[in-house]
């Protein structure tokens, strides 16, 4: 498997999403697009994160830039997620986790003081040509969305 790298093409890749979607990076070109990894639906950081994306949505579409948050979460409670949140956005679903390792997303984490394999909060934006530009790693929720959206307006 080919991993990412800041200023390397991103290897190609089909995932499942959310509205019967099948996202392949290869069909986006001519947009940016950023990729959220978060760890599970419905929980307080995650449900904020995506609450981030939604409520900076149009000026993501007007700075050319689709947005896609990613979990293994199954598509059926991506779907419930979204439409409870109303996610303008889709949701991948990654539950062979072969983004999550292409991205090396999948760390160690501490979790009530047991250590467990999960998948670390982590954003990647990918340019118009399908360069990865930037990743953010070990996100902190508040002010990250801003942030992405400053990098996606300077990037092509």
């Amino acid at each position: 498997m080919a991993f990412v790298e800041i200023g390397k093409p991103v290897p190609d890749f089909a995932a499942q999403a959310t509205s019967s979607k099948d996202i392949v990076l290869s069909r986006l070109k001519g947009w940016k697009v950023v990729l959220y990894f978060y760890p599970k639906d419905n929980t307080p950081g995650c449900t904020t994160e995506g609450l981030d994306f939604r409520d900076y949505y149009e000026d993501f579409k007007k700075a050319k830039t689709l947005i896609f948050g990613v979990s293994k979460d199954i598509l059926k409670s991506h779907e419930q997620f979204r439409a409870q949140y109303q996610f303008p956005f889709e949701l991948i679903s990654d539950t062979d986790a072969y983004l999550c390792r292409m991205f090396e997303v999948i760390q160690p984490l501490n979790m009530y003081g047991k250590q467990i394999q999960g998948v670390e909060r982590s954003t990647f934006l990918i340019d118009s040509s399908g360069v990865l530009r930037r990743e953010w790693r070990k996100v902190r929720v508040n002010g990250h969305v801003e942030e992405v959206l400053e990098a996606a307006e300077a990037t092509d």
